[in-house]
């Protein structure tokens, strides 16, 4: 199908949407990951998906508020850390707090993130830029700060669960094939703007006209699915287990799938730090901290790990409703 012709089966059948703000992606096969690109996103291979609908936002501060307050769930930036699970770690960064990016007033090295990453304490959903911040004005901007408990848990109070890996890019994708972005093969076609991310030189200065950190849901153009912020404002959870290549998805209903799952869990530990057994999700989508210059990870096929009990200021998450 062409562009055109996704966006009219779309109007078509918005009036059939059952779930409010989702959108309906037909059951496929595409062309999954890249070869052109980082050697995470590698092999490219081909991937069937069944037919499930999906969040066109990501979830919002607004959305996240009504869930706490049904819930009273506490977030993991919101809890002290147990000592237990952090052998060694120094006491300030076993309180509450989470990850924020601070940007450094000149260049600096860039092969340490740590230049432009700080664990805050008070910093978490309610406060996204450290305690003294709030949320005023940003009822529609991303909820951010939350850890993949944090999405799994709403998720599960709303009825829906988190995407997998290969649902959230064939999604993303917008119904295009094999194309860089999801709106196609230019970053930005006819100089427009399409998503929110970094424009100047990562990590210390930024064009004017940006957003210096989320923007408003819906801010940029949808894709072929009509979904929005697939690219870039934030970062979005799955449910997938990182591996440093792509592996063969695991069906639920095959014998030896449990220890398959198993073994994928634990092949997701970073063997940078042997000595921290935190499991990592993947991450998909990109950011508004992702530049030319530094980051080049604001397409369909581009992904990064991320324990699950970390959360920070560049990532949220949406949900998905299976049929079946």
């Amino acid at each position: 199908m062409t562009l055109a012709q996704i966006i009219e089966h779309r109007n078509r059948s918005a009036n059939d949407n059952p779930y409010g703000r989702m959108a309906f992606i037909e059951a496929g096969e595409f062309a999954m990951g890249s070869d052109r690109h980082y050697p995470e996103e590698a092999p490219s291979h081909r991937v069937a998906v069944a037919g499930f609908w999906i969040d066109r936002f990501p979830v919002t501060n607004e959305d996240f508020s009504r869930f706490v307050h049904d819930t009273a769930h506490v977030t993991v930036a919101e809890r002290d850390a147990d000592p237990a699970d952090y052998a060694g770690a120094r006491d300030d960064l076993l309180v509450a707090s989470s990850v924020v990016f601070r940007r450094p007033k000149s260049q600096v090295d860039m092969a340490n993130p740590y230049n432009w990453w700080r664990y805050v304490p008070g910093a978490n959903w309610r406060h996204p830029d450290g305690p003294r911040s709030t949320l005023k004005g940003k009822g529609r901007h991303p909820v951010v700060h939350v850890a993949y408990e944090d999405a799994l848990a709403f998720a599960r109070w709303a009825g829906k669960d988190l995407p997998t890996e290969a649902e959230w890019e064939y999604a993303a994708r917008g119904g295009l094939e094999a194309q860089d972005y999801a709106w196609g093969s230019e970053l930005e076609p006819d100089g427009r703007v399409m998503a929110n991310t970094w424009h100047g030189e990562f990590p210390y200065r930024r064009v004017p006209e940006d957003h210096e950190t989320t923007s408003p849901v819906g801010s940029f153009p949808p894709n072929g699915h009509g979904l929005f912020d697939m690219i870039g404002n934030v970062w979005e959870w799955t449910s997938d287990w990182y591996a440093a290549r792509h592996n063969a998805p695991v069906s639920s209903c095959c014998s030896g799938a449990s220890t398959a799952r198993g073994a994928a869990r634990e092949a997701s530990f970073d063997p940078r730090t042997p000595h921290v057994k935190i499991p990592r999700k993947v991450m998909k989508g990109g950011s508004f901290l992702c530049a030319p210059n530094y980051c080049r990870r604001y397409r369909p096929a581009a992904r990064m790990a991320q324990p699950i009990d970390t959360s920070t200021c560049h990532l949220g998450f949406r949900c998905v409703v299976r049929h079946g």
